[in-house]
């Protein structure tokens, strides 16, 4: 796979200059009456020294990338209480609290030191909290099929510039599709993995399609990767329907690690959001 992702990434330098370009700004969410409609989006905090992005897909259910559960130190996972969702956290406050009770990565999902280009349509994980949120002004989000190459999406993620209130792109386009991979024309940057990709349907609602794995520098030309859900969440909402093991490694978590080096030369090159 990653022979292929590779030469679709390098054919999409084409793809970006017809679609990409019509991207929108960033917009940071600071107030209220901007982070309406997105309140189920937050940080995830890891041990308290790093944090991702996910989303709520069921009241105790947050989606994020796999990667995220894995310390980059030790490659270790981490105690489940060392984890905590805020929803819609922005400046200093959050809708809602809670922590997490069981995570599940992707079963074939192998973390390892450095990237793996070929692990990003695998790089998915389900947070279960330890109390639901049932809160009127956090709703949820519905999850839909990948969208067509060449589709409008958004994105809501948190970032190292922006850790303290999510940052809105209303527009950005799925530049090519392989093998359960997307690449998106997405601004993303640290703290952005797990972050979700949304189309928005006939009534207007948001529904995730993708959730942000890595971003790429092709040329000089910033992409984001992002993670394909069906097949994916499936495996994952069946094993988390499943009692836990009763075992250590299925009741811990852990914290995001920061990138990885870029690869030499004028190639592709992919760091951890």
């Amino acid at each position: 796979m990653r022979k292929l992702l590779f030469t679709a990434l390098i054919w999409v330098l084409a793809a970006t200059a017809a679609t990409g370009e019509d991207s929108s700004a960033l917009k940071t969410l600071t107030t209220g009456n901007d982070n309406r409609g997105w309140e189920a989006v937050g940080r995830l905090n890891m041990g308290g020294r790093s944090f991702c992005t996910g989303a709520l897909i069921a009241p105790d259910l947050v989606l994020t990338a796999a990667h995220c559960l894995y310390s980059r130190r030790n490659g270790q996972l981490i105690r489940a209480e060392d984890i905590e969702f805020l929803a819609g956290w922005r400046n200093g406050r959050a809708n809602a609290y809670r922590g997490v009770n069981r995570v599940v990565a992707h079963p074939d999902f192998k973390f390892v030191q450095g990237d793996r280009v070929s692990r990003v349509a695998i790089d998915l994980a389900l947070l279960r909290l330890d109390k639901p949120v049932r809160n009127s002004t956090v709703n949820y989000f519905e999850t839909a099929e990948r969208p067509r190459k060449g589709a409008q999406v958004g994105v809501v993620s948190y970032g190292h510039d922006r850790a303290e209130s999510p940052a809105l792109q209303e527009i950005c386009h799925v530049l090519a599709r392989q093998s359960g991979t997307l690449v998106l024309s997405c601004d993303v940057d640290f703290g952005s993995s797990g972050a979700p990709v949304f189309t928005i349907d006939e009534d207007g609602r948001a529904r995730i399609v993708s959730v942000i794995s890595s971003k790429a520098d092709i040329r000089g030309r910033p992409v984001a990767l992002g993670t394909s859900l069906q097949k994916p969440l499936a495996a994952l909402r069946a094993i988390m329907a499943t009692k836990p093991l009763d075992d250590p490694a299925s009741k811990t978590t852990a914290r995001v690690f920061t990138l990885a080096p870029r690869n030499q030369g004028s190639g592709p090159r992919f760091i951890r959001p």
